[in-house]
């Protein structure tokens, strides 16, 4: 049957622990605890933190080190460190954090945990405030009466997290123990209080029999990381309350129920509202949804509490195969989450909570998935306000046993089954009055079991009004979705058409056919990349049943760390000397730790902006389409500018749409004509959707989505596609007195040229040195081209090593000058290898520019890829300054440029790198038609025209090699050398850290090529 409110989850009988076990490693939730309740920020009931730094801490290196002597109100903890709460100890001096992803850090010996058990005792010394009410009613609900109340109430004591075991006192008497490290957990203390020198005490361990069930992909950071609350219960308040908001979408009209233990009155001033609980009422709404996160003020008063309530209307329903919200199919365009801060690990504050969702918003993101554990409480209320779908997870992973035999899993093994309840519960009743979260996960990575099915079967009862999802049992029997990690383009491909291969039992198969497709991780986000988003995209758009996923992960989780020079960097695995550890995997985000956006969230929220803009019927109009869900078009406004070689020249607003454009429509808008400026150059139409007035989560004139068309023709602006080997290129003729001149025994002149007569390198191009150029295939390996080792596909990082790429050798073979060219004759080949690459270099010049034309003939089997195909050459360091015309402002590769906004750009040279957390290949900017590189912002310096073809273009102040070393920023030292890489080709990018490959369109096969570009020398440039 359904349980009550307060009862919590079904109790199954557990067989007991063996006696001789400590509660640490009991597989029990704990004792003394109260059932959970939903969180009610909005009492206005009297509560005192009891957080800041006036923690006395102690570490010890094992559980039974100390006695419970500390607990002691006259204990003295005088040579104590102090400690501020929340936090994480090992962040604060005491102990070291370790990362692992999949296994465990300690033997795994269910439910033991090794002596080696680090644990730290707190103490906290507080007042009451003066006008506390004092009660002997707790002691009474301590020991389970019920009905005992007395005209002062009760007081609770309040734990929102501790990692991962926490036995308490208060004032010397023990108040129990409990695990479960990302739930709130509560104990009635009000007879134990008194007004002053009250004594909290708690003894926390890193290692628990809790500890098995949280092996999620993170840094394991004990201690108590979220805060510690005293509340005071009034007299009659509600000691749970349950919000059902539903609302019909064929009528418009909303349905409230609220429920409260014991009865209250709710009222919603805003639509005539006033109930008693338990009552139904309904109304005419606007619904709940995360494009329109319309919220209703409204009030419960039980007793003598009020609490106040943010209601949203909005009904949630797997149905035909689909996943509806108010009638509707969502397409989630999703990120996971962990709760990470890079100074203060899982201890968050409101203010980085919100940043989080304002940049998400920003980003075109609507969908998180809590990976892998509920968030902080307070998440979810912003989520409810700025408008996120919420997949909320259970704290519950066991990812360490999947890949051991002979030992049984928790999710299979009845003893721990209460203790799986107990975190289904205590996740659904916190989290149930969120209209944002829109489905509940059972956890992550654990396989299947009867545990598993037991919580599937108590939440399903206890809040029918939510699908349920999972993804690590290829049954489904527990999930309302069939989902997927990291499944290829191909596997979504199938899938969309409910065609993905059958397990082979007919009954498992025709369920899974019949579920929405949902991606809960997919673009492994690690490094430089994630590479294909928009392929998978537009699958997402393509097949109904496939509804789109969440990108592994939100945030790098780097922890800042300073070299012994002082300078910053962000540590990953292994730099605390944990003897098991997962190295860089742990920074695998959108966003850098500090936050900052990375180029993969920049190329995420274009793949996933929800206004798409291209050409329209005619070539004076441009096609806007509404990829909403629920909203209309009315919150935006559409600029436009026409540029001309990158420069805007002129712009203005494009007229508003007669009627609102609702989802899935669109309008066809005209453009305005192309203003008369008699320069010349390649022209383009930028037209971008911006917000009309200021939200909760941007200001106004945000751009949401953006397009460019080509002004010459009302084409969409596809970036051309790199031709493996163009037509001849065209010849400079050279004018008298500019032919390759042999002046000296070491020097050769070609116009503005000098090159090494030995080697026929360019030397010098008028006043600038020159280093190069020459040809190169080798990057500086991605997270992505490195791949994992449990791939089952090749990895290019390591194929490449293989065949030696990373040690190309050059050896001339001819230097011949002609009477109007300079020919180099060259072959380039990995050292400890028979495979060549001949190349060419053809030099014509005119006396104020030379052309150089590359040529490439391979030799041998090349059945791999190349990383890049290209020059590379060096001018000095005070080089750097650099203006582009082509994709920009950030980087992209050929699968992750669909950010690249044609323009002009520029950027100092240090401004071009991309400080990815583990350094690899960076920077590189697509679509280049020329780019300079000069002395200062007008200084003189380089230009270089790429020619049949656009070019990448990457500048750093360390070569490759000197990268492909490095292993943290700060490895990264700038040397006397600005090296420019100029790229005819380049393989694709991928998201093999985790997930699939490059797919085959951006693979750079080996083939010959043929390339060129034109170099000269420029002055001071003409201000605009």
């Amino acid at each position: 049957m359904r349980t009550s409110r307060h009862a919590g989850p079904p109790r199954p009988s557990r067989p007991a622990s063996p006696p001789t076990l400590p509660y640490y490693e009991d597989v029990s939730p704990g004792t003394g605890c109260l059932p959970p309740r939903a969180w009610a920020p909005g009492s206005d009931a009297r509560r005192l933190a009891l957080t800041g730094t006036a923690w006395k801490f102690r570490l010890s290196s094992a559980a039974e080190t100390h006695t419970a002597a500390f607990a002691e109100p006259d204990y003295d903890d005088s040579q104590w460190a102090e400690l501020p709460v929340p936090s994480h100890w090992v962040l604060h001096g005491h102990g070291s954090p370790a990362y692992t992803n999949v296994p465990y850090p300690f033997p795994v010996d269910p439910p033991r945990v090794p002596d080696e058990n680090p644990t730290g005792d707190h103490r906290h010394v507080f007042d009451l405030p003066q006008d506390w009410p004092l009660s002997a009613a707790d002691a009474a609900l301590r020991d389970g009466a019920t009905g005992a109340e007395d005209s002062a109430g009760e007081t609770l004591l309040r734990f929102e997290g501790v990692e991962s075991c926490a036995r308490v006192w208060l004032n010397g008497q023990e108040l129990g123990t409990f695990q479960g490290s990302r739930m709130p957990h509560e104990f009635a203390v009000g007879s134990l209080l008194r007004p002053r020198g009250n004594v909290l005490a708690v003894r926390v361990h890193q290692w628990s029999a809790g500890s098995y069930l949280e092996d999620q992909d993170m840094w394991w950071l004990p201690g108590i990381f979220r805060e510690v609350t005293l509340l005071h219960r009034p007299p009659g308040s509600a000691r749970d309350h349950t919000v059902h908001a539903d609302y019909d979408h064929t009528t418009g009209r909303g349905t409230l129920r609220v429920e409260s233990v014991p009865p209250g009155r709710v009222t919603v001033p805003e639509l005539g509202l006033d109930l008693p609980t338990g009552r139904t009422g309904t109304a005419q709404v606007e619904p709940w949804t995360a494009e329109t996160p319309r919220l209703y003020d409204a009030e419960l008063t039980a007793g003598q509490e009020r609490i106040r309530l943010r209601i949203g209307f909005r009904t949630v329903a797997v149905e035909n195969g689909l996943f509806t919200v108010n009638g509707r199919r969502v397409l989630l365009r999703g990120v996971n989450r962990h709760e990470f801060h890079p100074r203060t690990g899982r201890a968050l504050d409101l203010a980085t909570m919100r940043r989080d969702l304002e940049l998400m918003k920003q980003h075109n993101i609507n969908a998180v998935r809590t990976s892998h554990y509920p968030p902080h409480p307070a998440f979810l209320d912003l989520c409810d306000e700025l408008g996120m779908w919420v997949m909320d997870e259970c704290d519950l992973e066991t990812h360490g046993f999947l890949a051991l035999k002979d030992v049984r899993n928790p999710v299979d093994d009845q003893r721990w089954t209460p203790a799986l309840l107990d975190r289904a519960a205590r996740m659904v009743e916190r989290d149930k009055n969120h209209p944002s979260v829109v489905m509940w996960s059972l956890g992550n990575e654990c396989g299947s079991g009867e545990g598993l099915s037991a919580m599937a079967r108590w939440i399903r009862e206890r809040d029918p009004s939510r699908p349920l999802h999972y993804e690590n049992d290829p049954s489904y029997q527990d999930s309302d979705f069939h989902s997927r990690m990291y499944a290829s383009h191909a596997e979504v491909d199938l899938a969309g058409l409910r065609a993905e291969c059958a397990a082979g039992d007919a009954e498992p198969d025709a369920r899974r056919h019949s579920l929405p497709f949902i991606l809960c991780e997919y673009a492994h986000a690690m490094g430089n990349g994630p590479g294909g988003l928009s392929e998978y995209q537009r699958l997402f758009e393509t097949h109904e049943r496939c509804q789109g996923g969440f990108v592994w992960e939100w945030i790098d989780h780097g922890l800042e760390h300073r070299a012994r020079d002082g300078r910053s960097y962000f540590a990953y695995g292994g730099d605390f000397g944990e003897e098991v550890h997962d190295g860089n995997f742990v920074c695998d985000g959108l966003v850098f730790p500090d936050r900052t956006p990375s180029p993969g969230l920049t190329e995420y929220k274009k793949v996933i902006e929800p206004v798409r803009i291209r050409p329209g019927s005619t070539g004076g109009s441009v096609l806007i389409t509404n990829l909403y869900d629920f909203a209309d078009l009315s919150h935006l406004a559409f600029s436009w500018s026409y540029e001309i070689e990158g420069e805007q020249v002129s712009g203005g607003m494009l007229p508003l749409p007669e009627a609102p454009v609702p989802p899935g429509k669109s309008v066809e808008l005209p453009l305005p004509a192309a203003p008369e400026t008699g320069r010349a150059g390649e022209a383009w139409w930028t037209v971008r959707a911006v917000l009309v007035q200021e939200t909760a989560w941007a200001p106004r004139g945000h751009p949401v989505a953006w397009g460019q068309l080509p002004a010459a023709e009302a084409r969409e602006a596809v970036p051309a596609r790199l031709p493996s080997a163009p037509a001849a290129p065209r010849r400079l003729e050279a004018p008298e007195g500019s032919e390759s001149d042999v002046r000296d025994a070491g020097h050769i002149r070609l116009g503005p040229a000098l090159f090494a007569a030995h080697s026929g390198v360019l030397l010098r191009l008028g006043g600038v040195p020159l280093r190069g150029p020459r040809l190169d295939v080798w990057r500086a390996t991605t997270d992505n081209d490195d791949g994992a080792p449990f791939q089952p596909d090749v990895r290019m990082g390591p194929l490449w090593r293989r065949h030696g790429l990373h040690r190309m050798r050059h050896r001339t073979e001819g230097v011949e000058p002609t009477p109007d060219a300079l020919v180099v004759r060259s072959r380039v080949a990995p050292a400890a290898s028979a495979l060549g690459l001949r190349t060419v270099y053809r030099w014509t010049g005119t006396a104020d520019q030379v052309r150089l034309t590359v040529t490439v003939e391979p030799e041998g089997d090349w059945d791999f890829p190349l990383p890049r195909l290209g020059v590379r050459l060096g001018l000095p360091s005070r080089y750097g300054y650099a203006t582009w015309f082509g994709g920009g402002p950030g980087e992209g590769y050929p699968d992750t440029s669909a950010a690249a906004l044609t323009g002009r750009w520029r950027s100092t040279v240090d401004g071009l790198q991309t400080p990815y957390v583990r350094p690899q290949e960076n920077g590189a900017r697509p679509h280049v038609r020329w780019a300079e590189l000069r002395r200062g912002p007008q200084g003189p310096g380089l230009r270089i025209e790429s020619e049949d073809a656009w070019c990448w273009f990457t500048a750093r102040r360390w070569t490759s090699e000197h990268l492909d070393t490095a292993g943290h920023t700060t490895d990264l030292v700038p040397g006397q050398t600005v090296w420019v890489n100029l790229d005819h080709g380049m393989q694709g990018i991928g998201s093999q850290s985790c997930g699939p490959g490059v797919l085959p369109q951006y693979q750079l096969a080996v083939r010959p090529a043929r390339f060129s570009f034109t170099f000269r020398e420029v002055g001071t440039v003409e201000r605009s």
